[in-house]
Protein backbone atom coordinates (compact mmCIF):
# COMPACT_ATOMS: atom_id res chain seq x y z
CA UNK A 1 0.00 0.00 0.00
CA UNK A 2 1.29 4.15 -0.31
CA UNK A 3 3.00 5.11 2.69
CA UNK A 4 4.21 8.46 3.11
CA UNK A 5 6.60 8.90 5.73
CA UNK A 6 8.01 12.39 7.02
CA UNK A 7 11.41 12.99 8.98
CA UNK A 8 13.33 15.97 10.07
CA UNK A 9 11.07 18.00 11.85
CA UNK A 10 12.25 19.86 15.78
CA UNK A 11 13.16 22.69 17.62
CA UNK A 12 14.95 25.15 16.03
CA UNK A 13 15.77 28.88 17.22
CA UNK A 14 13.32 31.59 14.78
CA UNK A 15 16.10 32.80 12.30
CA UNK A 16 17.23 28.95 12.11
CA UNK A 17 16.86 26.05 9.16
CA UNK A 18 15.22 22.71 8.72
CA UNK A 19 15.14 20.28 5.78
CA UNK A 20 12.06 18.27 6.06
CA UNK A 21 11.79 14.81 3.60
CA UNK A 22 9.30 12.44 2.69
CA UNK A 23 9.47 9.16 2.01
CA UNK A 24 7.39 7.82 -0.35
CA UNK A 25 6.89 3.38 -1.00
CA UNK A 26 3.60 1.83 -2.54
CA UNK A 27 3.45 4.39 -5.60
CA UNK A 28 5.04 5.16 -9.41
CA UNK A 29 6.39 8.44 -7.53
CA UNK A 30 7.36 9.49 -10.72
CA UNK A 31 3.54 10.35 -11.71
CA UNK A 32 2.36 12.01 -8.66
CA UNK A 33 2.33 15.80 -7.81
CA UNK A 34 3.53 16.14 -4.22
CA UNK A 35 2.54 18.72 -1.58
CA UNK A 36 3.66 19.90 1.68
CA UNK A 37 0.84 21.64 4.21
CA UNK A 38 0.90 22.45 7.46
CA UNK A 39 -1.49 22.49 10.61
CA UNK A 40 -1.13 24.75 14.16
CA UNK A 41 -3.47 24.13 16.78
CA UNK A 42 -6.59 24.69 16.24
CA UNK A 43 -6.40 25.96 12.61
CA UNK A 44 -6.92 24.04 9.60
CA UNK A 45 -4.92 22.25 7.28
CA UNK A 46 -2.93 25.30 5.29
CA UNK A 47 -0.72 24.63 1.67
CA UNK A 48 2.58 25.44 2.14
CA UNK A 49 4.46 24.33 -1.55
CA UNK A 50 3.22 22.03 -4.07
CA UNK A 51 5.48 20.15 -6.83
CA UNK A 52 4.23 18.77 -10.50
CA UNK A 53 4.80 14.98 -11.31
CA UNK A 54 5.93 16.47 -14.92
CA UNK A 55 8.61 18.99 -15.23
CA UNK A 56 8.82 19.70 -11.79
CA UNK A 57 7.19 23.28 -11.79
CA UNK A 58 6.38 24.29 -7.88
CA UNK A 59 4.27 26.49 -6.21
CA UNK A 60 4.41 28.17 -3.00
CA UNK A 61 2.56 29.76 -0.43
CA UNK A 62 2.65 33.51 -0.39
CA UNK A 63 3.46 32.96 3.68
CA UNK A 64 6.47 30.79 2.72
CA UNK A 65 7.60 32.31 -0.36
CA UNK A 66 11.65 33.22 -0.83
CA UNK A 67 12.45 31.00 2.23
CA UNK A 68 10.56 27.42 1.65
CA UNK A 69 12.05 25.33 -1.17
CA UNK A 70 10.54 22.12 -2.27
CA UNK A 71 12.35 19.76 -4.30
CA UNK A 72 11.96 15.88 -5.10
CA UNK A 73 14.30 12.80 -6.60
CA UNK A 74 11.95 10.40 -8.25
CA UNK A 75 14.59 8.13 -8.10
CA UNK A 76 15.12 7.91 -4.35
CA UNK A 77 10.77 8.46 -4.14
CA UNK A 78 11.45 11.63 -1.99
CA UNK A 79 10.17 14.99 -1.47
CA UNK A 80 11.51 17.87 0.56
CA UNK A 81 10.76 20.84 1.71
CA UNK A 82 14.08 23.05 2.50
CA UNK A 83 12.81 25.65 5.07
CA UNK A 84 14.48 29.41 5.84
CA UNK A 85 14.50 31.79 8.06
CA UNK A 86 11.97 30.38 9.95
CA UNK A 87 9.42 32.24 12.26
CA UNK A 88 7.09 31.16 15.08
CA UNK A 89 4.66 31.38 12.30
CA UNK A 90 5.71 28.30 10.79
CA UNK A 91 5.50 26.21 13.68
CA UNK A 92 3.20 23.45 13.16
CA UNK A 93 2.77 19.87 11.93
CA UNK A 94 4.02 19.46 8.54
CA UNK A 95 2.56 16.88 6.21
CA UNK A 96 3.57 15.62 2.64
CA UNK A 97 0.56 14.70 0.64
CA UNK A 98 0.46 12.98 -3.26
CA UNK A 99 -1.70 13.00 -5.75
CA UNK A 100 -2.30 12.20 -9.27
CA UNK A 101 -1.61 14.50 -12.33
CA UNK A 102 -3.02 17.95 -11.57
CA UNK A 103 -1.27 19.94 -8.84
CA UNK A 104 -3.95 21.97 -6.75
CA UNK A 105 -3.20 23.81 -3.68
CA UNK A 106 -6.63 22.48 -2.21
CA UNK A 107 -5.79 18.98 0.85
CA UNK A 108 -8.99 17.29 0.02
CA UNK A 109 -8.13 16.44 -3.57
CA UNK A 110 -4.76 14.63 -2.47
CA UNK A 111 -5.66 11.02 -1.82
CA UNK A 112 -2.78 9.91 0.39
CA UNK A 113 -1.02 11.82 3.21
CA UNK A 114 1.79 10.69 5.81
CA UNK A 115 1.58 10.91 9.20
CA UNK A 116 3.12 14.73 10.03
CA UNK A 117 6.38 15.93 11.45
CA UNK A 118 6.11 18.27 14.11
CA UNK A 119 8.13 21.59 13.64
CA UNK A 120 8.71 24.36 16.57
CA UNK A 121 10.18 27.53 16.28
CA UNK A 122 11.10 29.67 19.31
CA UNK A 123 11.31 32.82 19.38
Amino acid sequence: QVQLVESGGGLVQAGGSLRLSCAASGLTFSTYTMGWFRQAPGKERDFVAGIAWAGGGTDYADTVKGRFTISRDNAKKTLYLQMNSLNSEDTAVYYCAAKRFTATRKPSEYGYWGQGTQVTVSS
